[in-house]
């Protein structure tokens, strides 16, 4: 992979990492009703799972989804059933102050990072990436687009942390913070919205 390829791939990365999608309208209501701290498993799995995905992806589902078609769609309905779930639990999630507090948690590393595999957004990204960046789709090329997305992956969903919890001053009454909860369940619903059409 020459220079001109690696800062396309950075720039793909960059873009496709920082703009709006599932992963970053969760992140951004995570840092507005847990923090940055409570929401740094969040960001560590989201950015770790999507680069194990890129290369998983990359060393053999394309190969699998080639000779199977019908997994793809299976993942499809399952991906569109889990953001409408999320969806929910986002608009009903209670703020957290201390008489709420253990009854909404932010997600784990582990539930972030297997999220990926239900993310229609998460998705389209790794299959890009390995089409356009691995053509020969040999084992370096992939860990390299892999390599790229962890890299550049965890300082831009971290922005959408940082932004949610800098919301949260604005939210200064619970009321607030439900309206905003509400509109960002209807966000991760708008991207269903896209899917399905």
């Amino acid at each position: 992979m020459n220079n001109e390829t690696l800062f396309a791939l950075l720039a793909f990365a960059l873009v496709s990492s920082i703009t709006p999608g599932p992963n970053n309208i969760m992140l951004m209501s995570s840092g507005t009703n847990f923090g940055i701290k409570k929401s740094l498993p969040h960001m560590l799995g989201v950015s770790i799972g999507f680069a194990l995905m890129v290369g998983l992806v990359g060393v053999g589902l394309m190969q699998l989804f080639a000779i199977y078609p019908i997994i793809q769609k299976i993942l499809k309905v399952v991906s569109i059933t889990y953001l409408i779930y999320l969806s929910y639990k986002i608009a009903v999630a209670a703020p957290v102050s201390p008489e709420t507090t253990g009854q909404s948690k932010p997600f784990t590393f582990i539930q972030a990072a297997l999220f990926q595999w239900v993310n229609p957004k998460a998705w389209t990204m790794a299959l890009s990436a390995i089409t356009l960046y691995a053509p020969s789709n040999t084992f370096q090329e992939v860990m390299k687009v892999a390599l790229a997305f962890g890299v550049v992956n965890l300082p831009s969903v971290s922005t959408w942390v940082v932004l949610g919890k800098q919301i949260r001053r604005f939210l200064s009454s619970h009321k607030k913070l439900r309206i905003f909860n509400y509109f960002m369940a209807s966000l991760l619903l708008t991207t269903v919205f896209y899917l399905v059409l």
